[in-house]
């Protein structure tokens, strides 16, 4: 199979916009997910959120403290955090250093179930990533992976659309919904969530 090009080329440039503008160019992405024994597990990016500095939903939009600072790290860093006491939730730092901007992935449809995936928790496969929390469970993405830099030979790295996705895009084949976020009790009515309007590995559609 041949697989896209890394964003490593122009990852400064392209993830050093806006969230908003970030998260839905996203979807049709592939996370790539390399292991400490060199496995690589890939997922093509069905959902996104953006977050950005005037959303009260956002961990930065208060003040800069310790957990949040990835996020005001140069665009491409990783920012992982824990939700719930057990799960995490893997965004993408965006926008320009200084800025606190994030884009956190939602759901993957992956290209292969890792053998570590109980699938008597989660008999349909293409369930397995549909959601932040589940798909960071299906790649082993926890907070040791927090302000990792997405490029090649790093742990995550992020991979362009591949042409044939995009095309469809462009014609109409495939489509984008735009809606608000789910989760939250703050910015609630921000629309600021996208998804590949096809896909059965969304969390939630609508």
């Amino acid at each position: 199979m041949q697989f896209s090009e890394p964003l490593l080329s122009i990852e400064a440039l392209w993830l050093s916009r806006q969230s908003t503008q970030i998260a839905p160019d996203l979807i049709g992405c592939t996370l790539v997910r390399q292991t400490s024994n060199a496995e690589v597990w890939r997922g093509v990016i069905v959902e996104t959120e953006a977050y950005e500095p005037d959303d009260p939903a956002m961990h930065a939009y208060q003040r800069r403290t310790v957990r949040n600072q990835v996020m005001f790290a140069s665009a491409g860093h990783a920012y992982v955090y824990r939700i719930y006491g057990y799960y995490h939730c893997l965004n993408v730092v965006t926008d320009q250093e200084g800025i606190a901007s994030s884009v956190l992935i939602r759901a993957l449809e992956l290209e292969q179930i890792p053998p570590w995936v109980d699938l008597q928790q989660e008999p349909k496969s293409h369930r397995v990533a549909a959601g932040p929390g589940k798909l960071c469970l299906a790649l082993k993405i926890d907070q040791s992976l927090n302000s990792t830099l997405l490029q090649p030979g790093q742990p995550l790295w992020l991979e362009h659309r591949e042409p044939q996705f995009q095309q469809q895009l462009e014609s109409g084949q495939l489509t984008l919904t735009q809606t608000t976020r789910i989760g939250l009790t703050k910015g609630v009515d921000l629309p600021r969530r996208w998804y590949l309007s096809s896909s059965a590995a969304v969390s939630k559609k609508g």
